[in-house]
C-alpha cells in the first residue's frame, strides 16, 4: 500500500518544469484529448480506440478512488507554465511490487517531460514504500519509452508475452525492471525531486488500469 501521504489529493511532486498531482474534473478535456489518439492508445494495455466518450471522466474517479485507497499513485502531469495536464503516470501495487507507467500527449514527446516524470516518481515509490523494484511492460513497438526506461536505469528483462483485448488479443512486449540497488547508484545521491504541496499551491488540485504499467 502507498503512505498517507500519498492520499491526499494535495499531494504533488514537483520536478524543474512540471508539477505532478492527481487527477481531478478539469482535466477530463485534457485526457480525453490525450487517449482518444490512436497513436496513444495503441502502446497502452488497454485503452480502448475509439475511446468512450465518458471514459475521460470515468478514469479521473477510478484515479481518485485508488489514490485514496493507497493501492496506486496515479497523477496529472501539467506543465508549470500553463499547467496544462499533457500526461498521466502512475505506480501501481502489482505482485508484491510496483509497476511504474505513463502516457504523454505527442505534441511533447521528444522533449523529456517523460524521463523528467519517471525520474520525480521512481524517487518517490523508493522514499515512500518499502518495494524493492520497479517493474513496466513495453510494445514492441515502443522504441522511444523503452530509452526512456534505460535512461532510468531499468533492465531490459526479456520478452513476455501479454493477453491484451483492446489490442487485438496476443502481444509480445519487453519486461523492464528497476531495483532500489541500480537506482541508489544511478541517483548519485541526488536531491529527491519530491514534495508535498500546500493546499492552494499552483500543483495541488482535485491510473486507472488502463494507464497503469505502459509507457
Amino acid at each position: 500500500m502507498f503512505p498517507d501521504l500519498t492520499r491526499d489529493d494535495v499531494f504533488t511532486l514537483e520536478t524543474k518544469r512540471l508539477w505532478l498531482r492527481w487527477p481531478r474534473g478539469g482535466d477530463v478535456a485534457a485526457i480525453r484529448r490525450i487517449a482518444s489518439r490512436a497513436e496513444v492508445a495503441d502502446m497502452t494495455a488497454a485503452i480502448p480506440h475509439p475511446y468512450p466518450v465518458d471514459g475521460a471522466e470515468n478514469f479521473v474517479l477510478a484515479a481518485r478512488a485508488a489514490n485514496a485507497e493507497g493501492r496506486e499513485m496515479a497523477l496529472a502531469i501539467t506543465l508549470k507554465t500553463t499547467r496544462e495536464a499533457i500526461g498521466l503516470v502512475s505506480a501501481s501495487i502489482e505482485d508484491g511490487g510496483a509497476e511504474i507507467g505513463f502516457v504523454l500527449a505527442p505534441a511533447h514527446w521528444g522533449k523529456g517531460y517523460a524521463t523528467e516524470t519517471a525520474h520525480a516518481v521512481i524517487d518517490a515509490v523508493f522514499a515512500l514504500t518499502h518495494f524493492g523494484e520497479l517493474s513496466t511492460n513495453v510494445r514492441l513497438e515502443n522504441a522511444a519509452s523503452g530509452r526512456v526506461l534505460e535512461k532510468c536505469g531499468f533492465s531490459d528483462v526479456g520478452l513476455v508475452e501479454m493477453d491484451l483485448p483492446e489490442r487485438g488479443g496476443r502481444v509480445s512486449c519487453r519486461r523492464y525492471r528497476l531495483t532500489r540497488l541500480a537506482w541508489g547508484a544511478l541517483r548519485n545521491r541526488r536531491i529527491p525531486a519530491m514534495t508535498q504541496q500546500p493546499a492552494g499551491a499552483p500543483g495541488a488540485g482535485g491510473g486507472s488500469a488502463a494507464f497503469s504499467a505502459w509507457a
